[in-house]
This record gives C-alpha cells, structure tokens and sequence, in this order.
C-alpha cells in the first residue's frame, strides 16, 4: 500500500510527512514524497533550456526532497518525485492514481484558529476534488509514533453508512480502538431528546455493519466495544473543543453530500469542524470503495 505526500520544502510539508509515518508505521504503507515544480514561470523567457536553467531547479527540487526523507525513520520505506504542473493540486492527484495510492497527505498552514487549521489553495482543492481520501496535517504536527485511536464523524446524511464500513475496517485492520463522534445533535442543538436519538442510532447502524459482516463471513469487529459520544455545544466549534483527544487520535469525515461520485468535498460542517480540530483529519470521498485507509 502506498500513500502520497505533498511535499513542501516549509514547515506545512514537514507536518505532512510527520502525519505520513505515523499512519504508515505498524501498518505496511511505504511513502511517495511529491514535490511540484511549476510548469512555466517567469524565469522560463529569461534563460532559454540551453542555459541549464531547468537542471538547476530540478537539482534544488531534488535537495528539498533529499531533506524530505531525511525526516522518515528508518522502519518506514520512503521514494521522493518531482513533478512538473500548472496546478499542484491535480499533479498530486495524477501521482496518486498512478501510484494507485490509498491517501493523499497534506499539511495545512499556519494562521488557523489557535494555529490548527486553515485551508491553502492547494489543500481547499485537494478537499474538492480528490478521489483518494485526503489526510490534513494541523499546523505543527510532530508526532510520528503510530496512531492510537481512531474517530469517526457520523450523521444521518447520505454515506453515512459507507463511511461507518470504512471507519470499522481501518479500525480493525490497524488494531485501533474506534469512537464514533455523532454529528446529528450539532445540527439540531442541544436538545437532550436529538442528543438520545443520535446516539441510539448510531448504535444500530454500528450493530447493522456488525451483522452484515458476520453474514458475509468477514471480520466486522474491533479490537474493542466501539465508544459512541454525542458531540454537543452552543456552535460546532465549540462542541468539537469539548470533546476529548488524545495525542495519537485522527478523525475519519465523510465527505459532503455535493460531492460528485468518488470525489472529496468538504462541506460547510466539515468545515466547521476542521476549524476547531486539534487532531489530523482524514476526509473520504463520496461513494468510497475502500481500497484501505
């Protein structure tokens, strides 16, 4: 299995790749850093192909990378390309689909809420467009031990469910204990009776997946018991801030309704939340088939 890393020579590709090894290690993933090269600039009318000028950049790309995989430990395999595009976003996406990447990594900038989030050009059409579920690093991310816990935002809205097969999978595939974070009660409020509503369905869809998966003859449980929480506040951001994270965690969201067939779009809510999120963020496009996550 291979994920591609977006690759910048700045703290926001520093934190991709963090992000990278911590879902790649105990997990058989080796990494492809892509590093894009603009396809024309302005430098291109200044000195002609004959001057070199083009294996000078390729040279300072390739250092960039070189610094890039410095940053891989040793346990987690690890290739570095350059790329050439007029758009970053779509030459990461023609790298994972001829990788047949499983993920796209990404970091995010720097001048979010409490320095966690904002959403770059580059990232904001990944999240539109990508049909490839698409990891976002928060501003500063360091750790690069395995992820310990993985959360999934889940609602009523359409792909719901699908997005609940992908979260119970990774989640029994990568040994990890699994929460399902309910969106319904951000939606409607703090009234105790959305509250009651969204958790007993989230607990019937997660014992439908159970029993369709016992009947196929497939593994459709976790390590443990999944925790179902009902997320509530005065807003979305502050529901989301009230919820414990532990450093390990990530948050699995499907994407929004919008999206096209097998295409990321980060809706309104997902937005919202990204806002607020103080873990990394893994968005899934809509009508996913899980290649793995």
């Amino acid at each position: 299995m291979r994920y591609v890393v977006g690759y910048t020579a700045n703290a926001r590709g520093h934190d991709a790749v963090h992000l990278a090894v911590a879902l790649a290690r105990n997990h058989d993933v080796s990494l492809d850093l892509v590093l894009v090269v603009p396809e024309d600039s302005p430098f291109n009318a200044v000195y002609p192909p004959e001057t070199g000028y083009d294996d000078i950049l390729n040279e300072q790309a390739q250092r960039w990378l070189d610094e890039g995989l410095a940053l891989v430990p040793d346990d987690v395999t690890a290739r570095a390309h350059i790329r050439r595009g007029d758009s970053e976003a779509q030459a990461l996406i023609d790298a994972a689909v001829e990788f047949d990447a499983a993920a796209l990594v990404i970091g995010a900038t720097n001048s979010g809420l409490f320095k966690r989030f904002t959403i770059g050009s580059v990232a904001g059409s990944l999240l539109h467009s990508s049909p490839v579920p698409v990891a976002l690093a928060p501003h500063g991310y360091h750790r690069t031990e395995p992820i310990t816990r993985l959360s999934c935002g889940f609602g009523t809205r359409p792909g719901a469910d699908e997005l609940l097969d992908v979260a119970v999978e990774s989640a029994r595939d990568r040994g990890l204990p699994l929460r399902l974070v309910s969106l319904l009660a951000l939606d409607g409020g703090n009234s105790p009776g959305l509250a009651d509503a969204a958790w007993v369905h989230a607990a019937d869809r997660l014992a439908a997946v159970g029993s369709s998966a016992d009947a196929s003859g497939g593994a459709g449980s976790v390590t443990e018991e999944p925790e179902i929480v009902v997320a509530q506040g005065r807003t979305i951001e502050e529901a989301v801030d009230r919820l414990d994270w532990e450093d390990g965690e990530i948050l699995l969201i499907g994407s929004s309704r919008l999206a096209q067939q097998r295409a990321t779009f980060l809706g309104s809510t997902a937005n919202r939340i990204l806002r607020a999120l103080p873990v990394p963020m893994i968005v899934v496009p809509r009508d996913y088939t899980r290649h793995s996550a």
